[in-house]
């Protein structure tokens, strides 16, 4: 609460540049909704039946209400013998969808219908940014309703079905083993970090279109409270659905589905195919998914874009120059994604998904973020402008936040990140051979050294002795005792002023 605070307030960076681009590799998961969505078109669902080409011998048809007599030597079974059952939503995931390799290094074939998806949701991303915040976030009054109208119908189907309670249980009650695992308590920072959507550069940008006196403050406070109501209710919707699978399977809720972006393609799906009219509510389910992702990379492509311009004001901000630059970034991040459209692309996207835009990255710049606005900057400079926006002041915590709690347990974990570091593995337990580890690691680490390699280099590229320097780049609005701007000790008015000149809304 205090990193989104921060971040609506004042922000910078270039390392979130870096977590962004790996970031645009999620959209992916709009090409697998849309293909998802025009499946929805038939009758009966693909994935709610074991009549397709993709179907083994070990589906099972879980909205069959005759399912007994067909599947009932499969469900009594070992599940521990490695004969397990899979639902049919399960196989058309990952055998009808995904069709997946053995592995990374298997990338097989380009699959035509994700990569037709691809392409479409890249134009459809293209054309409601390329003019800015202003024409998308209009269409935000319904994204964002419409996706908790859709939660709501999909919490109440979950919790009437037969064994939801197991899935419930499973969902609520703590194993207080696991509790001592510090693994569990690094993805949960993690996760906390995602939901949120701090360290990645999108509040900082979406903050900046703000009217100067918006009571950020407030927004902040609610807008946490119920991006944590939101995830803490969705999970019944997802946990309730898991139970009702398992107990279908006849094995444990850990074994129904792997965790990732699989969830989302087959608790929710199965939910929706138990429904009535279910290519209704798939096909709303869906929608919703798409909806919800296009505005995720409203936001990201707005980062990119408003970062490219701040960096580069005099050209990007000639007339068309804004579009042009999209048009090639579009085109380009698409040529790159096809990769993900192949057989083992789903291969390629856990990879980037475990070390690309990685906890640790995010946790290390939520570290220097604190400590460059709550040192350098001043947490006691920090609350006078958030009183000076929205009248009133930040409580203490939020200070002691800023300087001493924030920064400290973002450097524990990212520190205990590497002390807990577990290689990536395939959902067959299988590891990635060596070279794509080292490609992993390239990635975790870019947006990490971004920031002292930027940091070593203003020092070298600023005039003075190397105290002023470090005055410089440490106190960048006031010294400390307030008198005058720190750039004043080394630069005249006139040159203040001409550096100044190409960001006055920054200022």
């Amino acid at each position: 609460m205090p990193l989104f605070l921060l971040e609506t307030v004042i922000g910078t960076g270039y390392s979130i540049i870096l977590i962004q681009l790996y970031s645009r590799f999620y959209i992916i998961i709009l090409a697998w909704a849309l293909l998802y969505l025009i499946y929805c078109f038939r009758d009966p669902l693909p994935w709610a039946t074991c009549d397709n080409p993709w179907n083994t011998d070990l589906c099972v048809d879980l909205t069959s209400t005759n399912n007994s007599a067909a599947h009932s030597r499969k469900l009594t079974g070992n599940w521990t013998s490695g004969n397990v059952t899979k639902s049919s939503v399960s196989e058309f995931w990952e055998r009808g969808v995904l069709s997946l390799s053995g592995g990374i290094d298997e990338v097989a074939t380009v699959q035509w219908e994700l990569l037709l998806c691809l392409l479409a949701c890249w134009v459809a991303c293209y054309f409601c940014i390329w003019k800015g915040v202003r024409s998308t976030g209009k269409v935000v009054y319904f994204t964002a309703v419409f996706p908790y109208i859709m939660l709501a119908i999909l919490l109440v189907r979950g919790l009437t079905l037969p064994g939801a309670w197991q899935g419930v249980v499973y969902y609520l009650y703590p194993d207080p083993t696991r509790l001592a695992d510090l693994q569990v308590w690094m993805e949960a920072a993690a996760q906390v970090l995602f939901s949120y959507g701090v360290s990645s550069g999108t509040i900082i940008t979406l903050g900046s279109y703000n009217k100067v006196k918006n009571n950020c403050y407030k927004d902040s406070l609610w807008l946490c409270l119920l991006n944590s109501s939101t995830s803490f209710v969705a999970g019944f919707a997802v946990f309730s659905a898991l139970g009702y699978m398992a107990q279908k399977q006849g094995v444990p809720i850990n074994m129904v589905v792997e965790s990732g972006p699989g969830l989302a393609f087959i608790a929710y799906p199965q939910a929706v195919a138990m429904m009535p009219l279910p290519q209704l509510w798939a096909a709303c389910f869906f929608i919703m998914l798409i909806l919800l992702g296009l505005d995720t990379l409203f936001a990201g492509l707005e980062t990119i874009t408003s970062s490219v311009i701040d960096l580069f004001p005099g050209e990007m901000r000639r007339p068309w120059c804004r579009e042009i630059f999209l048009i090639f970034f579009c085109a380009a991040s698409f040529i790159v994604h096809i990769s993900l459209t192949t057989q083992g692309g789903i291969y390629v996207f856990q990879l980037i998904d475990y070390y690309g835009a990685n906890g640790a990255c995010i946790l290390f710049v939520s570290f220097v973020q604190c400590v460059a606005v709550g040192w350098a900057f001043g947490a006691e400079q920090m609350c006078d402008a958030v009183k000076e926006m929205t009248g009133e002041r930040p409580s203490i915590l939020f200070k002691l936040c800023w300087r001493y709690f924030t920064p400290l347990i973002c450097m524990v974990c990212f520190i205990c990140s590497f002390l807990e570091y577990q290689p990536l593995t395939s959902s067959e337990g299988h590891e990635y051979p060596g070279w794509a580890y080292a490609i992993g690691w390239a990635m975790a680490l870019s947006s990490v050294i971004a920031i002292p390699i930027w940091a070593v280099g203003k020092i070298c590229l600023t005039d003075g002795t190397l105290r002023q320097r470090l005055v410089v780049l440490w106190y960048p609005v006031r010294d400390p005792e307030g008198s005058k701007t720190n750039k004043d000790y080394l630069l005249n008015k006139t040159e203040l002023k001409t550096m100044s000149a190409p960001f006055p809304n920054k200022l």
